[in-house]
């Protein structure tokens, strides 16, 4: 079986985002931000995988596509995270490094099936 790099990643992704939440919500004491990111950083994942499912190649880009965006907002509030002093440099350049990975990915694949 072929291997799937943007469902491994955005799966792993998802993980690290629960573990992110849960410190947060129970080390951190944050309860909104947190939510966010959890809600955004697992939604890329889930939404690759509906794509496999895709109706057609114009559903398959528009579920990856929204999985874009989800990755955007993900990183928009690990930046936020950061700059308000929620998570250390080492924990958002360590989560920033998988985002933009999957930004890329996505764009890619996206850009790919346009074609």
């Amino acid at each position: 079986m072929k291997s799937n790099v943007v469902k491994e990643k955005s799966f792993e992704f998802a993980i690290r985002s629960v573990n992110l939440y849960k410190f947060l919500s129970e080390e951190r004491k944050e309860f909104v931000l947190s939510k966010q990111v959890l809600r955004s950083g697992t939604a890329i994942g889930a939404l690759v995988r509906e794509a496999e499912q895709a109706e057609s190649r114009k559903d398959f880009i528009h579920k990856l596509a929204i999985a874009l965006k989800e990755a955007n907002e993900t990183e928009y509030w690990l930046e936020l995270l950061h700059k308000t002093d929620y998570i250390s440099i080492d924990a958002f350049k360590s989560m920033h490094k998988d985002i933009v990975e999957l930004l890329k990915l996505l764009i890619s694949i996206i850009k790919t099936s346009k074609k």
